[in-house]
């Protein structure tokens, strides 16, 4: 049997989806709904080979659409359920704006976080540079809920998120 090969174009989409698009016989077939991905917590962007099939992620240095490190900090201490991991990647000095209300430093963030953040489920949808941080479009499932999308807007200093606004997308 001849295996189809998969365009370039529609291997890209399905695992920037987070989907599987492999199959030998077009349906699910044994490896099909089981092997579809889950959605991951960070993002990264296939590269093209000069032959134009995919190769291995890019290395976030080299990658333009990387999630600036201190938000990926943000998003892998969510992940991870790591208040402290959460906390230290903010400024002590930061500013924390969540649909209006008002948080600031280490104390108040981490009160925040234990309370609405930690436990829940952050997905990275969409990740928009910009040149002191970036925005992120996520989507955010607190505590076993269904969820609901945002964007998380992240100001960043020294390497810390200085400012992170989050509004309902």
């Amino acid at each position: 049997m001849r295996k189809r090969l998969i365009p370039p174009v529609v291997l890209t989409a399905a695992l920037l989806l987070g989907t599987t698009a492999c199959s030998d016989s077009g349906g699910d077939g044994e490896n099909g709904a089981a092997a579809r991905a889950t959605p991951s917590n960070t993002v990264s962007k296939v590269q093209e080979s000069p032959a134009g099939s995919p190769s291995a992620p890019a290395p976030a240095a080299a990658d333009a659409d990387a999630v600036e490190p201190a938000a990926q900090a943000y998003v892998d201490a969510v992940a991870a359920e790591d208040l402290d991991a959460l906390v230290a990647a903010f400024h002590p000095d930061a500013e924390l704006t969540d649909v209006g209300r008002q948080f600031s430093g280490h104390d108040e963030i981490r009160r925040w976080a234990d309370n609405e953040v930690i436990g829940g489920r952050l997905t990275v949808l969409k990740n928009t540079p910009k040149s002191n941080g970036t925005t992120l479009l996520v989507r955010f499932a607190p505590g076993g809920s269904g969820g609901f999308e945002a964007n998380y807007e992240f100001d960043v200093r020294d390497g810390r998120i200085e400012k992170l606004n989050l509004q309902y997308a």
